[in-house]
């Protein structure tokens, strides 16, 4: 395959803060996103459920027959376990009783 034939691509997945499973595929022109979550083998190695994923493309969120271009970073979202604004509350209230 030619350059014009095939896109580098990475996809990424964080299952928790500070470990990264990153991935770099090549794929025949006119992949989607789909494509590339299968190709790249998180799904299975996670136990991650296709049907329930929220994915994007360089932090956009997108969906999963969008076509990707050479050189996109596909990236797998987690659930946020506490809402930010939350998170903050919290803290400022922890600081204040100390």
């Amino acid at each position: 395959m030619g350059p014009a034939e095939e896109l580098q691509v990475e996809v990424v997945y964080c299952p928790r803060p500070g470990l990264a499973d990153l991935v770099e595929l090549r794929l025949a022109a006119g992949a989607t996103l789909a494509d590339a979550l299968r190709e790249s083998g998180l799904l299975e190695r996670h136990g991650l459920d296709a049907r329930n994923l929220v994915c994007g493309i360089w932090f956009r969120k997108q969906d999963m027959g969008t076509p990707l271009r050479d050189r996109d970073r596909v990236e797998v979202y987690r659930a946020l376990k506490v809402d930010p604004k939350e998170a903050r509350r919290l803290r400022y209230r922890r600081s204040r009783e100390r």
